[in-house]
């Protein structure tokens, strides 16, 4: 799914990192994308099409590429913005979820009063690999009152069946390794 009259292939400034952040992983470096003011505003416009009609509240984004892409896409949007952190960095009273990773396990904290009861909310992450991180993260909306009306990546690594984990939601995705 892409903006209408979109030229640009955003693959062309997505980079492999092989075996980082360890062996036999291969990161995918969204730096050089954002780095670029034309593919940086062709992806947050490509992200706004499929987000718009879900009429989101708030965007909800994981660190750090998370804040990147869903603080671009909330101003866009004319919607809020909530981060969901590493646990020991927000400074109000949080919950948490804990989830697990392609090569390991993390947790993610948001604000315990970040969304109003009945928020309309858009999980977004720079990439879906195994749906670990996006669950825990619809986990966190729903504790706090709010409704997930979309999941939204820039990538998607199929292979990994991210979206496995996801199911009964509405997931999107802007490209798909």
């Amino acid at each position: 799914m892409g903006t209408p009259g979109a030229t640009l292939d955003l693959r062309d400034r997505v980079r492999d990192v092989p075996d980082f952040p360890k062996p036999g992983i291969v990161f995918k470096d969204l730096m050089p994308l954002v780095a670029d003011p034309a593919y940086f505003r062709e992806t947050i416009g490509r992200l706004e099409a499929i987000a718009r009609p879900l009429e989101p509240d708030i965007i909800l984004g994981a660190e750090a590429r998370g804040f990147i892409f869903g603080g671009a896409l909330a101003d866009r949007l004319g919607c809020g913005f909530v981060p969901a952190r590493k646990p020991g960095k927000l400074p109000w009273a949080t919950v948490e979820a804990t989830y697990e990773l392609e090569y390991g396990t993390d947790s993610l904290q948001v604000h315990s009063d970040a969304l109003g009861q009945g928020s309309r909310v858009i999980v977004h992450d720079d990439v879906l690999a195994t749906g670990g991180t996006a669950a825990a993260k619809c986990e966190l909306v729903q504790r706090l009152g709010g409704e997930v009306v979309g999941v939204l990546f820039l990538i998607e690594l199929t292979f990994l069946h991210g979206r496995d984990k996801l199911a009964g939601y509405d997931v999107h995705s802007l490209i798909a390794y």
